[in-house]
């Protein structure tokens, strides 16, 4: 049976969130293997929203267990507060069908001041983080000082990791808040060690050994469907560095965030909106900084499920699909939003970049270059009808079908889903993964 992994392959927000869900129904498991809770994921069934920032999008689904692996980085307040709306609303009631890998790494409170003090210290040069602390805490994953979700479970050993971790801290809090003319965040040990211990013993039913799970269910023909957050664009190695987020979001890493070995995955759907937005700072070669971007914005909903933050629009930039498809290895495309371009006279598609007066096809990832480049555009007819009533290709008016096709042409990569509106149903599935 293949397993399947959902990717952003753009800059984020592509609707990943109502993909996974849709392809639920097809899964036996669904993981989330990277970021944290810098990601929301929106859902609505029936025409009730959902938003989930580390629970992985099949929650909704009866029957299927989500696990968040060991490369997700976990606001325990955060995510207990998603299972307590959930149970709430009648979800979630089997403990089993939450697992949370004890090998994740937990967000402690100096990891949102430090993220906080350092954006303000940047000034002008802000990357535009969430300050939620993902960036710190996958920091200090890397650099071995880290506190993992197995260590909230052992009280002694968490005041030890505490205490170990607020005196390597502390010097650069202090700096920090003395530059950006703030109090020193006051950061108590026994108050987080009492905060954060309550928090494991509540996770406890929870957590788990997710890779020997994730291997025994793929040994015996389960179908997993993998989750990535963020999009291609912020990997921390392939997107516009540095105005990127701290994990990588690319496919690849769906096997090292889950404990899995990289012949468990089967293919690869890349998640694209019909149009390109963004969040924060870095070049954006197709925005469109005028009324159109602003109605797009405003058709599209266009503001951060975790942050409220506006997106920046733009016209959609095959240069970032094609790149995308190779990074990922893309086997389709599911291209979402497609009813808010529904009424413009006219669409562009980004083609090419021009640069130096040459024409250039490959995303160049020197953001001097990027910052410089021109967008080569091809225009096609738009369409008034809207497309929310549309369940097959055939019922989609002619420049829409135009307008996929012609996606599918410049990417190199079919379109296998088109999304027409917010809800689950609102959707086209040409092809499944999960089948032949």
């Amino acid at each position: 049976m293949p397993n399947v992994v959902v990717i952003g392959a753009q800059w984020g927000d592509e609707g990943k969130g109502k993909v996974v869900d849709l392809l639920t129904e097809h899964a036996q498991v669904v993981v989330r293997f990277q970021g944290g809770n810098n990601a929301g994921h929106t859902l609505v069934v029936g025409g009730q929203k959902t938003v989930l920032h580390l629970i992985p999008s099949g929650i909704l689904h009866a029957g299927k267990t989500c696990v968040i692996g060991n490369g997700v980085v976990i606001d325990p307040g955060v995510l207990l507060k998603e299972i307590d709306a959930l149970r709430a609303r009648g979800f979630l009631a089997d403990a089993g069908q939450l697992l949370i890998s004890a090998g994740a790494h937990v967000i402690f409170p100096w990891h949102k001041q430090l993220d906080l003090l350092r954006e303000k210290a940047r000034g002008g040069a802000a990357i535009g983080t969430t300050g939620r602390g993902i960036g710190p805490a996958y920091e200090h994953k890397v650099a071995r000082v880290g506190i993992r979700v197995r260590d909230l479970l052992d009280a002694e050993k968490l005041r030890r990791r505490v205490r170990e971790a607020l005196a390597g801290v502390r010097d650069e809090l202090t700096r920090l808040a003395k530059a950006a003319k703030v109090e020193d965040p006051d950061l108590d040990e026994g108050t987080i060690v009492g905060e954060y211990a309550a928090f494991g013993a509540r996770l406890k039913e929870f957590v788990g050994d997710a890779s020997v799970f994730l291997h025994e269910q793929v040994r015996k023909g389960s179908r997993v469907l993998f989750e990535g957050a963020q999009g291609t664009l912020l990997d921390v190695d392939h997107g516009t560095y540095p105005y990127v987020t701290s994990s990588n979001c690319v496919a690849g890493n769906a096997a090292v965030g889950s404990g899995l070995g990289p012949t468990a995955i089967d293919r690869v759907m890349g998640i694209s909106k019909a149009y390109t937005t963004r969040v924060g700072g870095g070049p954006f070669p197709t925005e469109l900084d005028n009324e159109l971007g602003e109605r797009l914005r405003k058709i599209g909903d266009e503001f951060g499920a975790t942050t409220g933050r506006p997106r920046r629009c733009g016209w959609l930039d095959t240069v970032v699909l094609r790149y995308a498809a190779r990074v990922n290895g893309l086997w389709g495309i599911a291209l979402t939003k497609l009813d808010v371009l529904s009424g413009l006279e006219a669409l562009r598609i980004c083609t090419a970049y021009e640069l130096d007066g040459q024409n250039i096809t490959e995303f160049p990832l020197d953001l001097d270059d990027l910052s410089r480049v021109k967008p080569v555009y091809e225009e096609l007819p738009g369409w008034g009808t809207k497309l929310s009533g549309a369940r097959t290709l055939d019922d989609l008016p002619e420049a829409a079908l135009r307008y996929v096709r012609r996606v599918e042409e410049i990417s190199g990569v079919p379109v296998v889903c088109v999304s027409v509106g917010a809800d689950r149903g609102e959707t086209i599935l040409m092809s499944n993964p999960f089948r032949g």
